[in-house]
């Protein structure tokens, strides 16, 4: 179980800050890791899988490749399934389940394909030890992935069960939940928890203690995933995994691994804020702040994000992800007495979902969740964006904006010249990180010795 091939999928866009966080965690190097589209492939331990469940905050899953083969038929993948040891990873007593993904394959039905590779698995159980292991398609005890391509055949044992974005703690959220690993990345992205490799920022500027201000916090997931950064919490201490079930898995060690992440938890290196228009997000985001230990690491406000003033005396970042195509409503004094129902989270999810067909056992198919997004607006018609950079230029000069978004368009509609942007998907969608460095009343300010500030470039740190 030392020379393990292990594949951690993430999002698009995702993969060379999850390569940078695989070496981080397990001091892998670099000619043992490889990054994909969508996905990074280290060499590695079991342990090291048991390491990357623990600590990972990008990846979405990590799974063990068992099989590479080529195939042409139905008959093919039944064959390479039958070939693999599965009495190696688990016993005739858990239950097991396919799932299958394909780009590209010739195969007419990705059903059957995933009914011939469960025969195999059930056959060569029953071949080696008379009995069958049972099939469940919503709680298995292992779970099989297999992936075709045009004419290759990937088979995968996972060890994380439940996808890695799952991390415990949240129990309240709203409508459009924002994935706990996508806010990761754009955290990462920013340069606040991970460093972009210059003496500047090696460690990400919450090292630092740069604060961190989400003003569209909805149930919190930014800004509590932040305050697990900022306090050294590691994101799976507080949920179960698939390899706990699985024939390589030793308490005593896995006990080990869990005790040393929870003693190096460590109070706040950097002030983490969160605020959103909606009282009732608010109260989501504070209950599950308590669920992931960090109540006391961040604070959370109720407030129109076109009123509320910094956090803060120092200036930090602000990472965002708006709302589209709904009206965007007045909160606290300013307009509580307007608000007569409940404002929709300001979370964004793809309007997509990766779905499970349980009809098809395990076979893959996306589903329409709601329609296409149009221009976020405010109560009185105004465009909300528009409106919100003129009160970022006015009240957070020195700060650093990243927003994501879909919309290309998004910079000029704010009248702002971004410094960067980064490609990042959300699900199926094709988004941009936006990052806007301000000034007051513009993106370039006159300092008082006459001459002329100069945007930030990279990822550099927030002026004070």
């Amino acid at each position: 179980m030392n020379q393990l091939h292990l594949f951690l999928p993430c999002a698009a866009g995702v993969e060379t800050y999850l390569a940078t966080e695989v070496q981080r965690i397990t001091g892998i190097g670099h000619d043992d890791l490889r990054a994909f589209r969508a996905g990074v492939m280290v060499r590695g331990s079991w342990r090291d899988a048991m390491l990357l469940n623990l600590h990972s905050r990008l990846a979405q899953r990590v799974l063990v490749e068992l099989s590479y083969t080529q195939y042409r038929s139905e008959q093919d993948l039944y064959n390479a399934a039958a070939a693999v040891a599965w009495e190696l990873w688990f016993s005739p007593r858990e239950s097991f389940k396919i799932e299958i993904t394909a780009q590209h394959s010739p195969l007419k039905s990705l059903n059957f394909a995933a009914l011939k590779i469960k025969d195999a698995v059930a056959d060569r159980f029953r071949h080696k030890t008379g009995v069958r292991p049972d099939v469940d398609t919503r709680r298995p005890d292992a779970r099989i992935y297999a992936h075709l391509t045009t004419e290759d055949l990937t088979i995968y044992i996972d060890t994380s069960g439940e996808p890695l974005f799952k991390r415990g703690w949240r129990a309240d959220k709203g409508d459009a939940p924002l994935k706990e690993t996508l806010a990761a990345a754009m955290l990462a992205a920013s340069g606040w928890s991970q460093g972009d490799g210059t003496a500047a920022n090696p460690d990400g500027w919450v090292a630092q203690g740069v604060p961190l201000y989400d003003p569209c916090c909805g149930s919190g997931t930014i800004a509590i995933e932040a305050a697990q950064i900022a306090c050294n919490i590691a994101p799976g201490s507080m949920r179960r995994f698939g390899f706990e079930k699985l024939v390589p898995f030793q308490s005593h060690v896995w006990q080990g691994l869990l005790e040393n992440a929870r003693g190096q938890q460590c109070a706040p290196r950097a002030p983490v804020y969160g605020s959103d228009v909606a009282f009732r997000m608010v109260d989501f985001a504070q209950r599950n702040a308590e669920r992931a230990g960090v109540e006391h690491a961040v604070q959370l406000r109720g407030g129109d994000a076109l009123q509320r003033m910094p956090p803060g005396d120092q200036a930090g970042v602000m990472l965002v992800n708006p709302p589209y195509g709904e009206r965007i409503e007045a909160a606290g004094i300013a307009g509580a007495a307007r608000r007569a129902r409940y404002a929709p989270p300001t979370d964004y999810v793809s309007p997509y979902e990766d779905v499970m067909d349980d009809n098809a056992d395990g076979a893959r198919m996306d589903t329409p969740r709601f329609g296409a997004r149009d221009i976020a607006q405010t109560e009185d018609g105004g465009d909300f964006f528009a409106q919100l950079a003129s009160h970022w230029k006015k009240n957070y000069p020195g700060w650093t904006a990243w927003m994501l978004t879909p919309d290309l368009k998004l910079p000029s509609r704010m009248r702002f010249k971004e410094s960067r942007r980064v490609p990042m998907w959300n699900g199926p969608i094709e988004c941009r990180m936006f990052r806007f460095d301000l000034r007051a009343g513009s993106m370039r300010n006159k300092p008082a010795d006459g001459t002329t500030a100069q945007p930030n470039e990279g990822n550099e740190p927030p002026s004070a």
